[in-house]
């Protein structure tokens, strides 16, 4: 092993910051901007109501699974770490593989630009300006997570403290201020629309997709106060936490607007906000989508690098992507090429196709987690300091619906089914490639 990978990572992350991760990642734009994804598939008050409520419960339970797995396996790069243990290091590497080339950086691409694009609501910017500072804000976050994962997550707790008093803000205005309304929870014409199975579990799907992330804490493992207990918790508390402010802010929208505008509005926040306070909500919702997709992008960066880092302890990467810096205790090698590939993949406008195309591929990893934890119950040799309630019933249920996800992405989308699928399994001649040539060095040095 190298030195410079056994100085160790620094722990710096309590449960405030660590729940501060999950429901921050978890909390990006969505919320404030596209309801209707759901709305227009489920249109019925009841129907939208009961997408998100167990789009949040299946996501507790996938939280839960993620719990006991983490207080289990203490090491950082969390469902790296839970693949490698339940099945092989090659498993695991497939899902570095992918989170590197696509799904993690993809996502960091694709926010960054979100996080731009709105930013030409106050001062207008061409496509290369827009690319810019997309860029400028990768750069930017990466730099503090560099200088420390203290500094990486207090500005990620910032970040989400913001989110969630803003949605509590447009909860207590939008029920304050809503009473002037005439009427309430109204559907209007959608109410005539039947509701298929199909069209609940596609805005089942979407709801699951808005919950995304959730995951991502167990990836600091070892920059975590007492991560056997503190991770688990914040999953728990992280995940209900933003439940909570779904189904809140959802309420208020429904509560304002009759469902019928709900399911066409593309900036839902500022509708609102024009229906209450009158015309300038576009301000308002530029503004709470800039600060929340910038928070977003923040947790991602501050999480992404410990799989990589952990990866080349293990050594399937490069040796050096593992190094630690020797006075501010992070994985900077790591943070720089997270950084420099996200930044590439903006720059080529490349994510579109990538995160469109592979990111249902997470969620046959999610599937394989869970899986895993019914395997690994069975050795011996563990002992989880949390065991989630409910089993075998509830990580079987998690199963069913990360399949499901998978299964309507195919055969909905079967080309680009295969073409992320494809892009994902390239990892396996890299690895056996690579594991080859290690054997062949170890022989050689005997």
């Amino acid at each position: 092993m190298n030195p410079a990978h056994t100085a160790g990572l620094r722990r710096a992350i309590g449960l405030v910051q660590a729940t501060a991760m999950v429901a921050g990642i978890m909390i990006g734009a969505s919320i404030f901007v596209q309801p209707s994804e759901i709305t227009g598939k489920v249109p019925s008050i009841r129907g939208v109501f009961a997408v998100w409520l167990i789009s949040g419960l299946l996501t507790f339970i996938g939280a839960l699974v993620c719990a006991e797995l983490a207080s289990t396996f203490a090491q950082s790069g969390g469902v790296y770490v839970y693949l490698r243990e339940a099945y092989s290091p090659a498993v695991g590497f497939l899902w570095g593989w992918a989170m590197f080339w696509s799904i993690h950086s993809g996502i960091i691409a694709a926010v960054s630009v979100i996080f731009a694009r709105y930013a030409t609501y106050f001062l207008p910017m061409g496509d290369v300006l827009v690319k810019g500072l997309a860029v400028a804000a990768i750069i930017a976050v990466s730099a503090i997570n560099y200088l420390g994962v203290k500094q990486g997550s207090t500005l990620q707790t910032i970040f989400t403290i913001g989110k969630v008093i803003a949605i509590i803000f447009i909860v207590v205005l939008g029920f304050g201020l809503g009473a002037r309304v005439p009427q309430h929870f109204v559907a209007g014409d959608l109410a005539s629309r039947d509701i298929s199975g199909s069209s609940f579990l596609l805005a089942l799907i979407a709801g699951l997709f808005a919950y995304g992330g959730w995951h991502m804490v167990t990836y600091n493992s070892e920059e975590t106060i007492d991560p056997r207990k503190t991770i688990p918790r914040a999953l728990m508390l992280g995940t209900l936490l933003v439940t909570i402010c779904y189904i809140a802010a959802n309420a208020v929208y429904m509560y304002v607007l009759p469902l019928g505008t709900v399911a066409s509005s593309t900036r839902i926040a500022a509708d609102v906000a024009d229906a209450l306070v009158g015309f300038g909500g576009g301000g308002f919702m530029s503004l709470l989508v800039m600060f929340s997709t910038l928070g977003t992008v923040s947790g991602l960066i501050l999480c992404g690098p410990r799989v990589y880092y952990s990866m080349a302890r293990d050594g399937q990467l490069f040796g050096w992507i593992g190094v630690v810096h020797p006075r501010f205790g992070t994985p900077h090698k790591a943070i720089v090429i997270q950084a420099v590939w996200s930044s590439v993949l903006v720059a080529t406008g490349t994510y579109r196709t990538l995160f469109t195309r592979v990111v249902y591929t997470e969620w046959i990893f999610f599937a394989l987690m869970a899986i895993g934890l019914f395997r690994l119950r069975r050795r011996c040799d563990l002992t989880p300091g949390y065991r989630i309630w409910g089993y075998p019933v509830l990580p079987a249920l998690f199963v069913v619906s990360s399949l499901a996800i998978v299964a309507n992405q195919i055969v909905s989308s079967p080309l680009e089914s295969m073409f992320g699928l494809s892009l994902v399994l390239l990892g396996l001649p890299v690895y056996y490639m690579r594991a080859r040539k290690k054997k062949e060095m170890g022989h050689a040095n005997h």
